[in-house]
């Protein structure tokens, strides 16, 4: 279970490297890029930032060689703003947030398609059998 105090830190990471991205990282190879989390282990020693790229897998490559150029600067403006007595170490893991919600988009509309092929095939449809199957005393 992940302290209270480790979630603060986690949060306030994801505020400090969006911000030092979106100001003072100018790597052309930096692309369109979402934080989705950040987890920092209990001891407050290492910190796993997940983002996401808008782009293709060269766009996503690319901004993965500048996130792992810049680390050793973003880690400086971590410490320095939170002020810890030990700077976390920063990891960088493309998140599979886009390719999940992709491939469950896919599944969502085949489930659809299915179910519009079956009520198609429902329509004229009639039972096998007697009308009535049950067996009545009356006979």
């Amino acid at each position: 279970m992940t302290s209270t105090r480790a979630l603060k830190v986690a949060d306030r990471i994801k505020e400090i490297v969006a911000e030092a991205l979106e100001s003072r990282v100018k790597d052309p190879r930096l692309g369109f890029i979402t934080l989705t989390d950040v987890r920092v282990t209990g001891d407050l020693q290492q910190a796993s930032i997940f983002y996401t790229v808008l782009g293709d897998e060269a766009a996503r490559s690319a901004t993965a060689i500048a996130l792992n150029s810049a680390r050793g600067m973003l880690r400086t403006e971590v410490g320095r703003t939170l002020g810890l007595r030990i700077t976390p170490s920063l990891e960088f893991f493309q998140d599979g947030l886009q390719e999940s919600a992709t491939a469950m988009n896919d599944l969502l509309f085949e489930v659809a398609r299915k179910d519009a092929e079956l009520a198609k095939a429902r329509e004229g449809a009639k039972p096998a059998g007697d009308a009535d199957p049950y067996k009545h005393t009356e006979e």
